[in-house]
């Protein structure tokens, strides 16, 4: 049954909300929602609503990589978000929404992992992503990476 109705909806050119093929969603981005955190951003594509918000503290590098600060992207889908998500620890879809965006970040190369250095092999900035879905209507992976890199872009080394 599922199948028929989204054939019919293809072969008119239509999705299931009355959107043409090529249409998108309606896009919001407010940078620097949080105030408290050194950057972050809300994000809304169509009814789909990310906030990201960013965090910096010194820390030690990871033994493998002496030479390069941290860099850690977490996600958490709340069960206000969508009836299907659970309270408590990352299920298997938040954990690899987290990888995803952690790795556009990382394979884009927007961080300069060498350059939150502070002491080769002692001391490094580590940066934390934190991604909080906030209401699931699709188009999940492309609000968490916006809000996430609109974080960073906003995002300020504190002074110490």
């Amino acid at each position: 049954m599922e199948d028929n109705f989204a054939l019919e909806l293809i072969e008119k050119g239509k999705r299931i909300d009355g959107r043409k093929i090529d249409q998108y969603r309606p896009i919001q981005i407010v940078p620097d929602y949080i105030k408290k955190a050194e950057g972050s951003a809300l994000v809304r594509i169509g009814e789909t609503l990310v906030l990201a918000g960013v965090k910096l503290e010194i820390g030690k590098p990871f033994s493998d990589t002496p030479n390069q600060g941290v860099l850690i992207v977490n996600a958490e889908f709340s069960p206000l978000a969508a009836p299907e998500f659970e309270s408590g620890p990352p299920g298997e879809d938040a954990i690899e929404l987290a990888r995803v965006v952690d790795r556009g970040i990382r394979e884009s190369k927007m961080i300069e992992v060498d350059k939150l250095v502070i002491k080769e092999g002692e001391q490094v900035w580590s940066v934390f992503v934190d991604v909080a879905l906030l209401n699931h209507d699709g188009n999940l992976l492309d609000a968490a990476s916006l809000a996430a890199v609109t974080a960073l872009h906003h995002a300020k080394i504190p002074k110490i």
